[in-house]
């Protein structure tokens, strides 16, 4: 005789897609409990740039799939006009070089219906204020106007309360979690203080965390999560609405005026101490400052307001680990890099297979499965 009672899910992780995924099962009618070590966005959501974009010379089923997560955040800022944590004000993009690299991405850009137009010094300002012009290079720049930019925290906010108003569960503060399995199959969620969380499937959504958890059971994840820096500016009064790629540095706004600033060569400079806590010196976020200050029209005086360091979740291969857990039944992953792009789309699909127990075709090229 088949039960009559919801499906009970257990998630795991308060980021972005952790909290996406049980939103969207607490809307399709699931008993949903979502566990967070401490607070939620505590780690990678709390300090990401949050680019919204699908730049790069992506493979067709990775695009598509970056593409479905654009769209989804066009719909919520359709649906909720006026939010100033959501913004598509388009994004610009320029290489170090003769300008090849810029070319072949453009020319991927094009070939794959993803808006993108090669700009002149002359004609950046037109289309994105706020940049210091003389500091792109002869061969221009990209401007792709779909781009945007989404402040995770204040996402998470809104998701979380849509949750608990459906009567989703939320317990933060859970410590480091372990997935109970007995004879193969899912028990539950084992919280720090070793209480078990009974749960007829459970989602991993834990950043880079992920691989670890996943090589408890037995199942290995490639894994090349980098440590990563990001700098929060005090509030500036300056005109630029874009995210903005450089060579030396990425910036965007943020919904209280300040300047979101991070860049790659950063983490080349981070250091571990004893009780595990990451450090970065000062000199490091003071010439990051300056290379967002250079970039920036009027070379405003950036001060740091606060900034995070910690791992930012990157498969070995670059792409999504998401959906189905074979080796055991019951146990779903999300593991990715753009945790922001593909935050509402990457929850959308999950609560899909999970809820009708087929696997999703969008989501059939990412399976964990890739790595047998």
């Amino acid at each position: 005789m088949t039960s009559s009672l919801p499906i009970k899910v257990g998630v795991v992780g308060g980021g972005v897609i952790g909290v996406s995924t049980a939103w969207q099962l607490a809307r399709a009618g699931a008993d949903v409990i979502l566990l967070t070590a401490s607070a939620l966005t505590s780690e990678a959501s709390g300090r990401s740039l949050s680019w919204l974009n699908s730049a790069g010379m992506w493979r067709e089923p990775y695009h598509r799939l970056r593409m479905a997560g654009i769209d989804r955040y066009r719909t919520l800022s359709a649906q909720q006009p006026g939010l100033r944590w959501l913004s598509f004000a388009g994004g610009l993009a320029w290489y170090a070089g003769l300008g090849e690299q810029l070319r072949q991405r453009h020319d991927h850009d094009v070939a794959h219906g993803y808006e993108s137009h090669v700009l002149t010094r002359d004609q950046v300002s037109a289309h994105s204020p706020g940049v210091n012009t003389a500091t792109i290079p002869d061969a221009g720049a990209i401007w792709n106007p779909g781009e945007g930019w989404v402040d995770l925290p204040s996402l998470v906010q809104f998701l979380i309360k849509d949750f608990l108003e459906r009567g989703g569960q939320l317990i933060t503060s859970a410590g480091q979690c372990t997935v109970g399995v007995n004879a193969g199959f899912i028990t539950g969620v084992i919280t720090e203080d070793r209480e078990l969380v009974r749960v007829d499937a459970v989602v991993l959504a834990t950043g880079a965390a992920a691989p670890a958890m996943l090589a408890d059971l037995g199942i290995t994840v490639p894994d090349a999560t980098p440590i990563s820096l990001l700098v929060t500016s005090r509030p500036v009064n300056h005109p630029l609405r874009a995210v903005l790629n450089t060579p030396r540095v990425s910036v965007r706004p943020t919904p209280d005026g300040a300047l979101a600033i991070d860049s790659d060569w950063t983490s080349a400079h981070i250091t571990r101490a004893g009780d595990g806590s990451y450090q970065v010196p000062p000199a490091i976020i003071e010439e990051l400052l300056a290379e967002a200050s250079r970039v920036l029209q009027g070379d405003p005086e950036l001060k740091a307001a606060q900034y995070g360091i910690g791992p930012k979740p990157v498969p070995a291969d670059g792409e999504p680990v998401l959906g189905r857990v074979d080796d055991v039944p019951g146990l779903y992953v999300a593991f990715t890099h753009s945790g922001a792009t593909l935050g509402l789309i990457a929850g959308e699909l999950l609560a899909y297979e999970i809820m009708t127990g087929a696997s999703h075709p969008m989501l059939a090229e990412f399976n964990i499965r890739r790595f047998r």
